[in-house]
């Protein structure tokens, strides 16, 4: 019953196969768990497709125990989070396995290995693959299913991490909250930011999507830049999320304001495409695309998710625009309404990142899942 682990080959169909369809033997018996769709993860963990390559290097692994699949895992470097925090640290990501703590030590020291024997003096994640994808292993809320882009783990996962000989490093917050109406605060400030001459608000143009991406990101990396492991977009990684965002984009749950014409602030939020694909088990082609076109445009999900929200520093600590974050809300809260969303997701937030969250709490968001990133030293 000895644990085998092996290495993907760029070429390895059969083992590449192994690497998606481990996750079904894992979340067989998990009602919420909804597979991603193969092409996805195939695309990102294709070192020619996925611009992460251009300045990280990765290596997938499959575990097998007397033959049989039963876990998987992605050792990377990110060299663009070496150069701007110089702390060596290397990656694990994509962990998933059976209730097993020899698989589980087993996969997370070939990690180990991979990233020592590139000169790395942490091994860090789940990350997948870097900080601007997945992160984080769940921990709390797993009654749930999980939203677009966010992971979805076994209650014993953490556990089997920790007792592989890491520590807890940072938590992340996901928040719920239901959409309607809003705290009387909130619509205050809203009001009070929607009358001042200076400040417009737009949604984002589809046509000119990715022109708008580019203003999106720049906000995005002035306001994010001093957050904990924050790693800016290539070129390339803003190009091919521009691309696919577009595909899923509702613009209605996009905003842009600028304040005397300079793009200030950015809210940008995406209908949660687990929603749609969840009996898919992964497979797009050939006959889940009409259901996903008419799900997604026709009939609409129920669900959305804001993955970003943010402020130029120049702004956010200027009193008058104190209530910035909240007009964003209002305006994202009462969109969401009109196009017949019924419940959002605001994620991920730093659990030490007090005025966050509190600026979340204040529209009523809840906190319903937490998600893990570990550490130990090589």
């Amino acid at each position: 019953m000895a644990i085998e682990i092996v290495e993907l080959g760029e070429k390895d169909k059969k083992r590449r196969r192994d690497f998606l369809d481990v996750a079904r033997d894992i979340y067989a018996d998990d009602p919420v768990w909804v597979r991603p769709l193969d092409m996805e993860l195939e695309d990102r963990l294709d070192r020619k497709k996925n611009p992460f390559f251009d300045h990280g290097d990765a290596q997938a692994f499959v575990a097998y125990r007397d033959g049989r699949r039963v876990g998987r895992i992605t050792a990377q470097i990110d060299h663009s989070h070496l150069e701007r925090h110089k702390d060596a640290a290397g990656f694990f990501g994509f962990l998933d396995t059976m209730d097993d703590p020899e698989v589980a030590r087993a996969l997370l020291e070939k990690a180990a290995d991979w990233n020592r024997a590139r000169g790395m003096k942490l091994l860090r994640g789940p990350i997948s693959l870097n900080i601007n994808e997945e992160l984080g292993c769940l921990v709390e809320g797993f009654d749930t299913p999980p939203m677009i882009m966010m992971p979805h783990h076994r209650p014993y996962q953490g556990g089997l991490i920790e007792q592989a000989g890491l520590k807890k490093l940072k938590d992340f917050y996901a928040w719920t909250y239901d959409v309607g109406s809003v705290p009387t605060r909130a619509q205050k400030a809203h009001d009070e930011i929607l009358a001042m001459p200076e400040v417009t608000a737009r949604h984002l143009d589809p046509d000119r999507f990715g022109e708008e991406v580019r203003v999106l990101m720049d906000i995005f990396n002035d306001a994010w830049s001093d957050n904990w492991g924050f790693v800016p977009l290539s070129e390339r990684e803003l190009a091919k999320m521009a691309a696919d965002m577009k595909l899923i984009l509702f613009p209605e749950i996009t905003y842009l304001v600028s304040i005397d014409g300079e793009p200030a602030a950015v809210a940008l939020a995406l209908p949660n495409l687990n929603e749609v694909i969840h009996d898919f088990d992964g497979k797009l082609f050939p006959f889940n695309v009409a259901k996903l076109l008419y799900r997604l445009r026709v009939k609409g999900p129920k669900s959305g998710r804001l993955i970003i929200l943010g402020i130029k520093k120049k702004y956010r600590h200027v009193r008058k625009y104190a209530g910035l974050s909240a007009f964003l809300y209002v305006a994202m809260n009462r969109a969401a309404h009109l196009l017949g969303l019924e419940r959002g997701e605001l994620s991920w937030t730093l659990e030490d990142n007090a005025a966050i969250n509190a600026g979340i709490r204040l529209m009523g968001g809840r906190i319903y899942k937490k998600y893990r990133v570990y550490e130990r030293e090589l």
